[in-house]
């Protein structure tokens, strides 16, 4: 079987939609805008007002004016210059997307905006900015690095006046999850909501994050690519029913039927008069994800702000048991998939005639041989050799290379099945691998391991852990640059806060949170390395007050790429329960060849 007998993948593209020749104009276009707004220039940011992580085709104004297609990112086009600022991840990417000779490229670090967006305008220029894609924070943090060398003027998106094909909002069908799935009905979760809305004193809340609406009224859509998200806002009262503003085309008679005596909805448009109505409340808004407008909206009508995180993130993230029951199922199903993946794998990559889109578009095959495996839950991270070094590589049509034999290969993937979401990353042999290559795989390992067998006592974070999975690169003067590990949603968003394993992530860890371990090394020009597991918290039976981990991806880790020597005799018993584990309980889900291979896959190291 050859990738070509693999149907087409429809989860992920591989066309390269940027087309730098296209900035010229659409920028030029832009400056007309600017003269007739009186303006000295205006941001473009990736974002939209919801701040997912994808973005309906209609938002994509950064990849429309400059060509730059990453997930993060934001320019600055003035009537002179413009400039692109993006972090490490995509100092590959965007210089081959965008205009070099028009744009300006910017390494930054993730969070915040950079204060050279002021050299940009003249002094006393005016930036303007579209209220609804940036939050008060943003603009708080922006106009204190500008220290009034620029101002910072709310205005009509500029770009939408010079885009002639604009695609309209997203309308996808909506869905419920029962109780047995979402493990807490609707009805209880406002409850709470409205609990901890009154012990704060605060009057009502707007909700803006689509994962936190859809979590709440157990409610999934598909409005935009990988994440089953139905995009809209929702301000729900420290008392009463909560009120849904979605897109009028979304509304039918079925959905208000369905949230009937739950939650009132209503036409979007709506909105702005609903939070005028709130002048003298006080309300709670996330300075963090929250639009602007939204706070602006409020703070005229004469309302008072509770700036406070999400209230619905944390209780999202604390999984309950029916979460992690669906969780533990996708995993099984997922794990089915990498399985025959993996033996196809190794039969296929010594030939050298494998490329990173064959073996995306395998993978895809094998998952969607499974019904309930409704989308990828990002785009398959597919890189051989040299591109593995690239720590979000994206694969296109245009640099799409096939694995020659011995080349390490990174594969970061995930998927949405109707139980649960996965994310995994598996670093594979093709053949004889060098010293080095096997010194880096097994540190990486032993950093996995590290997080994996963590106990910790409860208020411990994920910034505390995160040195357990960095020290043995540590040893050597190697490291990482990107965190050991993000939350993950339950038929949600694959990237999930408010923790995770970072120096960034200070939140104590809870029981049910369910989190990425994923440590890796990465020589540029060369090779990169990575694995990933998703791990669950949960009470640890040594003491009710410290927590550890239950991991609940099970696919072999590989290892021809070890070097056994490394590891002590706690590491090797671990990855050898580990292997036990993964045989007995996908072994009797695979048959003939696969079975095999997994046999041999799962063999205990010496």
């Amino acid at each position: 079987m050859t990738s070509q007998s693999f149907p087409p993948a429809i989860f992920q593209s591989f066309s390269e939609t940027a087309d730098p020749k296209n900035v010229a104009p659409r920028v030029a276009a832009l400056r007309a805008e600017l003269t007739k707004a009186k303006l000295d220039a205006f941001l473009i940011p990736r974002a939209d007002a919801h701040r997912g992580e994808s973005v309906p085709p209609g938002e994509a104004r950064l990849a429309y004016v400059t060509g730059f297609t990453g997930s993060a990112g934001i320019a600055i086009v003035g009537v002179e210059k413009a400039g692109l600022f993006i972090d490490s991840r995509y100092t590959l990417q965007a210089p081959a997307q965008t205009d070099t000779t028009l744009v300006t490229i910017h390494e930054t670090l993730q969070g915040g905006l950079s204060a050279e967006i002021g050299n940009y305008v003249r002094e006393g220029g005016k930036i303007g900015y579209d209220a609804w894609l940036h939050t008060p924070g943003e603009i708080k943090d922006l106009t204190e690095k500008l220290a009034g060398k620029a101002t910072l003027v709310a205005s009509p998106n500029l770009v939408d006046a010079i885009w002639p094909d604009r695609p309209g909002a997203p309308v996808s069908t909506i869905e419920f999850l029962g109780d047995n799935r979402a493990g807490k009905a609707t009805s209880a979760k406002i409850a709470d909501l409205q609990a901890a809305l009154l012990a704060d004193k605060a009057d009502a809340t707007v909700l803006t994050l689509p994962e936190s609406i859809c979590w709440l009224l157990n409610m999934r859509g598909r409005d935009v690519p990988n994440t089953p998200f139905v995009l809209g806002f929702a301000i729900v009262p420290s008392s009463g029913l909560p009120v849904l503003y979605l897109d009028a085309a979304k509304i039918t008679p079925e959905l208000v039927n369905r949230l009937q005596g739950i939650a009132i909805v209503a036409d979007a448009k709506t909105l702005t008069p609903a939070l005028t109505a709130l002048g003298g409340k006080t309300v709670l808004i996330d300075p963090a994800s929250a639009p602007e407008a939204i706070a602006k909206a409020l703070t005229t009508a004469g309302a008072k702000l509770l700036e406070k995180r999400d209230p619905v993130l944390l209780p999202k993230s604390r999984k309950n048991d029916a979460e992690i029951s669906g969780m533990r199922e996708a995993h099984k199903l997922d794990a089915i998939a990498l399985a025959k993946f993996l033996h196809w794998f190794d039969q296929q990559a010594p030939a050298g005639t494998l490329t990173e889109i064959g073996i995306v578009t395998a993978l895809e095959a094998f998952r969607r041989e499974e019904e309930t495996c409704v989308d990828a839950s990002f785009d398959t991270i597919s890189g051989a050799g040299a591109n593995g070094a690239i720590v979000h590589y994206r694969v296109t049509t245009k640099t799409d290379r096939a694995l020659a034999s011995g080349e390490i290969m990174l594969l970061d993937s995930g998927a949405q099945y109707l139980s649960g979401t996965t994310d995994i990353t598996r670093t594979m042999s093709t053949g004889a691998s060098t010293p080095e290559q096997r010194d880096r795989f097994t540190r990486v390992l032993k950093g996995m391991i590290g997080i994996a067998t963590a106990r910790f006592p409860k208020g411990t974070s994920g910034a505390q852990l995160d040195t357990l999975a960095r020290q043995h690169l540590w040893q050597i003067g190697q490291t990482y640059t990107h965190g050991t590990g993000h939350g993950v949603g339950a038929f949600l968003s694959v990237h999930e806060g408010p923790t995770g394993i970072s120096p960034r992530y200070t939140l104590p860890l809870e029981a049910g949170m369910i989190l990425s371990n994923e440590p890796g090394f990465y020589k540029a020009g060369e090779y990169g390395i990575r694995i990933e597991n998703l791990i669950v918290v949960q009470q640890s039976p040594v003491a009710a007050s410290y927590l550890d981990f239950e991991t609940l991806t099970l696919v072999p880790i590989d290892t021809r790429l070890i070097d056994t020597t490394l590891l002590v005799p706690a590491e090797r018993d671990w990855l050898n329960a580990y292997h036990a584990r993964v045989w007995t309980e996908i072994g009797p889900l695979v048959t003939g060849p696969v079975r095999n291979w997994l046999k041999l896959a799962t063999a205990p190291i010496g």
